[in-house]
């Protein structure tokens, strides 16, 4: 058969305007055609695709879909920017009773659980975040702004 007609995609992914990692698919009729570390180019059959970019490393695994046209041995370059902010919990104990737990939720939906003192990062919006520590829970609920550092001190 013919070979189907290719050009490439190269897609960078920037975190509040700064550059950082991602990874990519690319899908043609519903189905991928290609996928990889974004920056790299990859080829793929020349018209209309669908490119999903999802940010390397973010607890809520943003991801953003954009539409992309290639044209035959040209390039076509796709640049998603993510909003994010760091979050860091820090579980305060006066009788040190062990790790507690830290849950992070958005609407009904639980994103994940982050370590006390770890900083992790999340796309901007807001947030419950939800400690435990030997039977006792607090809630907290924020709203992280694009490159904000928060930090959120549980005393127990």
């Amino acid at each position: 058969g013919l070979v189907a007609q290719q050009g490439q995609i190269v897609c960078t992914v920037t975190e509040n305007g700064t550059p950082s990692r991602g990874t990519v698919a690319i899908e043609r009729d519903g189905r991928t055609v290609a996928s990889g570390a974004c920056g790299r180019a990859l080829s793929v059959p020349a018209g209309k695709c669908k490119v999903t970019v999802v940010l390397d490393g973010a607890l809520d695994n943003p991801a953003r879909t954009v539409e992309a046209t290639v044209e035959v041995d040209k390039t076509a370059r796709v640049a998603v920017d993510f909003e994010t902010a760091e979050l860091e919990v820090r579980i305060e104990s006066k009788q040190g009773r062990g790790t507690g737990l830290v849950a992070v939720e958005r609407g009904a939906k639980r994103l994940g659980t982050i370590g006390s003192g770890v900083p992790s990062r999340l796309s901007a919006g807001n947030y419950r975040i939800i400690v435990r520590l030997g039977g006792e829970e607090k809630r907290y609920d924020i709203e992280l702004r694009p490159g904000q550092r928060r930090m959120v001190r549980a005393q127990f």
